[in-house]
């Protein structure tokens, strides 16, 4: 964002396919552990527990709404159709950016009742 606001394109384009490939491999690694590991139950109570579910559930379902958003815009990019790519990167720099902090933030309000 910040790069293609100084107007530097070859910066936002490596910044943007560099997040797009360190997305893919955690993706992909995600999966892979939780395929073959035992899910992890949150034991906060209280209020914590709402907060918890609540950036779970919305964590979860934007997760699932942003891949197809992150690629139709990078395609957009790419196929030279900027106007579009602009239009669609409103929408998906936001939620991937809230996708991305939730996630960690799920996984240090979790991180406690691992078990190792």
């Amino acid at each position: 964002f910040y790069f293609i606001k100084q107007k530097n394109i070859q910066a936002h384009r490596f910044c943007n396919l560099t997040a797009l490939c360190f997305s893919a491999i955690f993706l992909v690694s995600y999966v892979t552990y939780h395929t073959f590991t035992e899910p992890t139950k949150y034991g906060g109570e209280g209020l914590m527990r709402s907060i918890y579910y609540f950036i779970l559930l919305t964590h979860v379902v934007l997760a699932a709404l942003i891949l197809p958003l992150i690629l139709f815009t990078f395609l957009r990019a790419f196929s030279g159709r900027f106007d579009a790519h602009r239009k669609l990167a409103r929408w998906t720099f936001p939620l991937w950016l809230y996708v991305s902090v939730t996630g960690v933030i799920v996984y240090l309000m979790i991180s406690p009742y691992y078990i190792h």
